[in-house]
């Protein structure tokens, strides 16, 4: 049971991650009047920051913007629909009351939901490896291996030296 949850939650880290970059590369695109990034966390400072680290051309960003555009149409309703599902699963929890047919009901959208963007992740990922060279590819990966390695050491509870090395806030 336990060893499921967590690869439920590396593989949802995983997919935000992802979708995060891409919503990143997004910048330019609207979505109720803001880009589609900034809704759900992502925007300039995202692009900003993959636009350093793997030093992408402006023809790159270009070319990112437009495979998020093409894509926007059916990431958009199903982030929606993950939203609503988050929503309705919190006002069940408060209610009070347990009704397990429809938290099941929930979950099934949920799931089905999650799968559809697992689908979208990797067409994006595999139109957006196209534009990297490969100095970047490489750079792309080893930010994967650093974030997993991250993930790992938070799921099994260590905290990396540099969080050590930082002042608690109070």
């Amino acid at each position: 049971m336990k060893a499921s949850r967590i690869r439920i939650f590396a593989a949802s880290t995983a997919l935000l991650v992802v979708l995060a970059v891409a919503a990143a590369l997004a910048q330019g695109m609207h979505h109720h009047g803001g880009s589609m990034g900034s809704e759900f966390g992502f925007g300039d400072h995202m692009l900003g920051y993959f636009s350093d680290v793997l030093d992408l051309t402006q023809a790159q960003q270009d070319q990112a913007k437009a495979i998020m555009e093409k894509e926007k149409p059916v990431i958009e309703p199903l982030m929606k629909q993950l939203m609503q599902a988050h929503k309705d699963m919190s006002s069940l929890e408060d209610s009070g009351t347990f009704d397990e047919a429809k938290v099941r009901a929930l979950a099934a959208q949920n799931t089905q939901a999650m799968t559809e963007l697992f689908v979208q992740k990797a067409r994006i990922h595999a139109e957006f490896i196209q534009i990297l060279t490969p100095d970047q590819k490489t750079k792309l990966q080893q930010l994967r291996a650093k974030h997993e390695a991250h993930m790992n050491d938070h799921m099994h509870g260590r905290v990396p030296n540099s969080a050590l090395a930082r002042p608690f806030l109070r």
